[in-house]
């Protein structure tokens, strides 16, 4: 078993592959991201903090203009499917006391045209919500995360045949050399995405992003992602803080990773809306998983 103590974000965390000239393309770049992360994120456990609040800019610096709300999560993940493209997650509210046992279970498909699957769990009400995938009779707003800036568009892996990708050109970015790697939605996935494009800035040498920015459709900027303290982690670059701006609402949210935890054992079973209902059942398994990280 692999042991992560850090506060990364899996999902933007990989390891520093080497592309060729010839395959020096904003997809390729994208593949190799996708690839890597995947190693990360394979039957792992995690806990999550999860802090929202209003920002300010003060002496060019953006900070919380009041109280954070904080949320911690344990999230439990495995890929499956095809060369395990794809990933079955389920996150559990631990605090505030309140909110706890609300989850969300989500199945996500690598798959170009296929629209995630996504339920969510209110306990107070006792019931599943199944969150529409936005295509057709379903369009609907991606949904917040926990009540965070992060949506499930946001966290949307893979599916990059959905999009064209270009390198317009190589810049820097916290001091780093970075690929400008521009994402245009293809027409299908545009009429279900909020963003008319992305530009992220991705580490050159450990293939990490460090920025993104995502536009409307008037080419205003909405929204922004900025990653920090990125650390080598058993040979694997992580950033231990990533955090979402909200530039409409001036709201943020940061999503740390307290502990990760992969390669455990973890039953398939686990990964469904039993998992979100019963509350003996989920806290047996969770128990199980916490007592295989000792």
């Amino acid at each position: 078993m692999k042991f992560f103590k850090t506060l990364g974000f899996i999902v933007i965390s990989a390891l520093a592959i080497n592309l060729s000239a010839q395959e020096l393309t904003g997809h390729a770049i994208m593949q190799a991201m996708e690839d890597t992360r995947r190693s990360t994120n394979d039957s792992s456990f995690t806990t999550i903090k999860l802090s929202s609040c209003k920002f300010g800019v003060n002496e060019d610096r953006i900070a919380c203009a009041e109280r954070p709300r904080v949320k911690v999560l344990e999230s439990v993940a495995i890929n499956y499917g095809k060369d395990n493209k794809d990933t079955k997650s389920v996150s559990i509210t631990l605090e505030p006391a309140a909110e706890r046992g609300i989850g969300m279970l989500t199945y996500g498909y690598d798959e170009a045209g296929r629209n995630n699957q996504t339920w969510l769990y209110l306990s107070a009400l006792g019931r599943v919500k199944r969150i529409a995938g936005g295509d057709s009779d379903e369009e609907t707003e991606p949904v917040s995360i926990f009540g965070s800036e992060f949506t499930t568009e946001d966290t949307d892996n893979g599916k990059l045949d959905e999009y064209t990708f270009t390198v317009p050109e190589e810049t820097t970015e916290s001091g780093r050399k970075v690929w400008k790697v521009e994402a245009l939605p293809k027409a299908e996935r545009a009429k279900k995405s909020r963003y008319s494009r992305t530009v992220h800035y991705i580490d050159q040498e450990r293939y990490v992003v460090l920025r993104s920015e995502m536009y409307d459709k008037y080419g205003k900027e909405i929204k922004r992602l900025m990653a920090s303290r990125v650390e080598l982690v058993n040979d694997n670059w992580l950033a231990r803080s990533v955090t979402m701006m909200n530039l409409v609402s001036n709201r943020l949210s940061n999503m740390a990773f307290v502990e990760i935890y992969i390669d455990l054992d973890i039953n398939d079973a686990f990964l469904s809306q039993r998992t979100l209902t019963d509350t003996a059942y989920r806290e047996t398994g969770l128990e199980q998983l916490r007592e295989q990280t000792k």
